[in-house]
This record gives structure tokens, sequence and C-alpha cells, in this order.
């Protein structure tokens, strides 16, 4: 695994770990690295220290006083700003998500696996015409499109895949 430091084209900047130097150039030229600040796809890698191990620690650690816990102080890594793990275009999208599936949750009717068949009788007038929800096959759903009946797939909720 190899961690760079990267920064888009607003000059937000952020770390990613990739399994390979090849694997970030391909996921970067497919549009799969973006910005967790902006959801900007052009991405390069900022200027980074390279990782050198230093043969003088031991040396500074003994020469340096003790803490209170009897251990040599050891300097944590700088502070850095916290980075979302959603940027907030996705978390916009998942809200709208969520509201979308709560409107049809709490306005239409849910009739399960017999979506197809009350859906046509509705389209056909042999049932009272109101709003609906349910499952459905794929195959059942290409079949209500060619017959002109409107259906719309629901999204999931977007916390209910995580």
């Amino acid at each position: 695994m190899i961690r760079f430091t990267l920064v888009c084209d607003s000059g937000h900047g952020f770390e990613s770990w990739f399994p390979s130097g090849s694997a970030y150039d391909e996921q970067t030229a497919r549009g799969f690295v973006t910005c967790p600040v902006c959801d900007s796809a052009k991405i390069t890698k900022a200027p980074m220290a390279p990782a050198v191990a230093r043969t003088d620690r031991e040396r500074r650690l003994a020469a340096e006083p003790p803490t209170s816990s009897g251990l040599p102080a050891v300097p944590g890594p700088p502070p850095t700003a916290p980075v979302p793990m959603i940027a907030e275009p996705e978390r916009r999208l998942r809200a709208l998500l969520k509201a979308v599936r709560e409107h049809v949750v709490s306005t239409a009717e849910h009739v399960g696996d017999r979506f197809a068949e009350e859906a046509r009788a509705i389209h056909y007038g042999d049932a009272d015409s109101r709003p609906i929800y349910g499952e459905a096959t794929a195959h059942e759903a290409r079949e209500l499109a060619e017959e002109g009946i409107e259906v719309m797939p629901l999204p999931p909720a977007p916390d209910d895949r995580h």
C-alpha cells in the first residue's frame, strides 16, 4: 500500500491510500478519485517528503528528558484538518433520496410483491386509482413499461446500504 498526498484543481488537499502507484494512475484516469470537499475529479499528486528512516532517533530519544510517565516524549504527527468521508454533493443527494423515499412510504400504499398485478389493475381501471409501491422483478418492470404503465424504481434508503 502507498499513501499519496493529493490536491484537486480547487486547491483542496487530502490523502488517500492505493495498492500501488499504477493503481493510483488507473483510478485517477477513470475518474474514480475525487476530492472529498468539492467532488472534483481533476486530481494531482502533491509534492511529498519521502519517508526516510532516521539513524539518530535512538540517540535523540535517549538525550531527551523523560515525561511524567517515565518514557521519552515522542512527537506526534502534525495536526491536519479533518476531511469528511462523504463529500457535500453526496451528502445532499443522500438527503434528497431519503426525503423522496419517506414521501412515497408515507403517502402510498405498500402492496408488496403484488406490485405488477396492482399497477396493471389500476392502469386498466379494474382497481381504484391510488399511489402504490412494492416489489417487482426486472422482468415484471419491463413488461409494465411495454404495456405503457408508468413505473419508477424507489431508491433504497442511503443508510440501508451502510
